[in-house]
């Protein structure tokens, strides 16, 4: 079974094509291309509460040019999803019209809950290989950050906080902002003590291949505070040129640092998984089962 995700994100908006075995005991969930447009709509929507016409235009060319390539794909089902910079933009239901009519595409404006629970989609708890196990799920974006407790298939918590890469570098996430997650995060770890993190995002698989740890290894908190460190020992420019990372990732992935470390501190959890798995990855394991039973 053939299916493809959009994620339309306050960084950029990324086309997910995937294929899925069902034929075992467990389905295998192969990626076939992971497409990426650095639009950074967060940069208007979060200090503007309106995206601009030359954002749009772009944001409108992207999910045209997406939807050309699912035509070529062909999968059996497909959904698109925006997340925190749509949800704040006040024009978002004008863009959402537009790329309807422009593309065809019905893109959904998701709250923070539901992205939190599309990304829980991926039962990452199978991947890593414990059920038994109590994990921490932070996913950090430019917008928001979604954090899940949970142990199996039973969620203990989950909450989505206004506090993403994009907003620490405009400006507007405030001490209130830090404190509200990090006594919700302390609060709700100390009903339910978490064995380990699990990382979702960009930014922390980044970091976990700057680290230098093997595949299926664990990164630990203080690779993420020496990284953090790292990389603010020097300028944008020179992440870019000396380090090599990509414009749009050079300045988010220190704020994004910071919010994981910060989180894995509060949850007194000291080491993390990192899967590679996000938002796109579970919105196909939502599209799987939606439509698992027509192919038993």
């Amino acid at each position: 079974m053939k299916f493809a995700a959009i994620d339309v994100g306050s960084n950029a908006v990324r086309l997910l094509l995937s294929r899925v075995d069902s034929d075992g005991a467990e389905p295998i969930y192969e990626k076939i291309s992971l497409v990426r447009m650095p639009i950074r709509l967060g940069e208007d929507a979060f200090v503007h509460n309106n995206i601009s016409q030359e954002k749009v235009s772009r944001l409108v060319s992207t999910m045209i040019a997406f939807k050309h390539l699912m035509d070529a794909y062909e999968p059996i089902d497909f959904m698109a999803c925006a997340t925190s910079a749509m949800r704040e933009a006040d024009n978002s239901d004008e863009i959402v019209s537009m790329i309807k009519k422009k593309s065809g595409i019905d893109l959904k404006v998701i709250s923070g809950r539901k992205e939190a629970k599309i990304i829980y989609s991926n039962r990452i708890e199978k991947i890593v290989g414990n059920s038994d196990s109590t994990y921490l799920h932070i996913d950090v974006g430019g917008g928001s950050t979604e954090v899940i407790l949970f142990k199996g298939a039973e969620v203990f918590a989950y909450r989505s906080f206004n506090i993403g890469t994009i907003r620490i570098l405009e400006g507007i996430v405030t001490k209130e902002d830090w404190n509200e997650m990090k006594q919700w995060v302390k609060n709700t770890t100390r009903k339910h003590n978490p064995d380990n993190a699990i990382g979702s995002g960009g930014n922390i698989n980044k970091l976990f291949r700057m680290s230098g740890r093997k595949d299926g290894t664990l990164l630990q908190d203080t690779d993420i505070k020496d990284l953090n460190t790292y990389l603010k020992g020097f300028t944008l420019e020179q992440r870019i040129t000396k380090l090599g990372l990509r414009p749009d990732r050079a300045d988010v992935i220190v704020p994004a640092s910071r919010i994981y470390y910060s989180v894995m501190k509060w949850g007194n959890v000291t080491h993390m998984h990192v899967p590679q798995l996000g938002l796109a990855e579970g919105i196909i394991h939502v599209l799987y089962n939606k439509h698992k039973e027509s192919y038993i």
